[in-house]
């Protein structure tokens, strides 16, 4: 947890709904933490808190549906309104756990920010388009920075960012941090010369033929350890006296 002082319970409706800049996510009081947050998600909802700039962590509960819909409408990188019985926090979601086993949420972190100031946050890199070099020529594409560093204040920021692949035709080809248009007060403090994007050739049949030696030849140790292993843990049994 980011915060060790006492957290406040509130009581709230929830629900969500959507103005001209911000989705806003209504939440539920939550009077339980520990065991009882079982009992707050058989019911559909999800345990979370928020803390930051302004405020008093705060424990809360939002409806996992509600949540799903903003979270894909505002990801991780965009201010949600949180509206907290009838006062409107501009927040991030910061972190969410999910179940493994359904990938339902089961805790968010919400954080507060001042929207006067800037901040330091992670924006997601979207690809787009068609590379002929993957498309014509059968290469791989290699995404290597999946989102970049950037400095704004929190209203600057987007959803994501839209890098256009179809200026990928060869396997010489590389989208750079400097070739992505960013957004109007939006600064970047990714290098600008970080890869992004690139694609790499097929794999040749001499490629191909000492990769699948090298895999049959792993296999093989791997059986002998195995068979090694089996002997030395056989009982033995003592010898008899004459």
């Amino acid at each position: 947890m980011p915060f060790r002082r006492k957290l406040t319970e509130l009581t709230f409706s929830c629900k969500i709904t959507r103005d001209m800049t911000h989705t806003t996510l209504h939440a539920d009081a939550r009077s339980t933490v520990g065991r009882k947050n079982y009992t707050i998600r058989n019911d559909g909802q999800v345990p979370a808190v928020v803390y930051g700039f302004g405020i008093t962590p705060t424990i809360v509960a939002v409806d996992r549906v509600a949540f799903d819909k903003a979270y894909t409408k505002a990801g991780a990188s965009t201010v949600l309104d949180l509206d907290l019985g009838g006062t409107v926090h501009p927040v991030l979601i910061s972190e969410v756990q999910r179940n493994p086993l359904n990938d339902f949420a089961i805790h968010v972190d919400f954080r507060r920010v001042d929207l006067s100031k800037k901040i330091e946050a992670k924006i997601p890199l979207k690809l787009i388009g068609i590379s002929s070099a993957v498309k014509d020529a059968g290469g791989t594409l290699v995404q290597s920075l999946e989102d970049i560093e950037v400095l704004c204040l929190p209203n600057a920021l987007v959803h994501d960012i839209t890098v256009d692949i179809s200026a990928l035709k060869t396997f010489e080809d590389v989208i750079r941090v400097s070739d992505i248009t960013i957004p109007a007060g939006i600064e970047v403090k990714t290098s600008m010369d970080a890869a992004v994007a690139s694609v790499q050739p097929p794999r040749s049949e001499e490629e191909m033929a000492a990769l699948n030696a090298a895999v049959e030849g792993d296999v093989s140790k791997v059986e002998v350890t195995t068979e090694k292993k089996v002997d030395e843990a056989a009982p033995t049994t003592p010898a008899k006296k004459a």
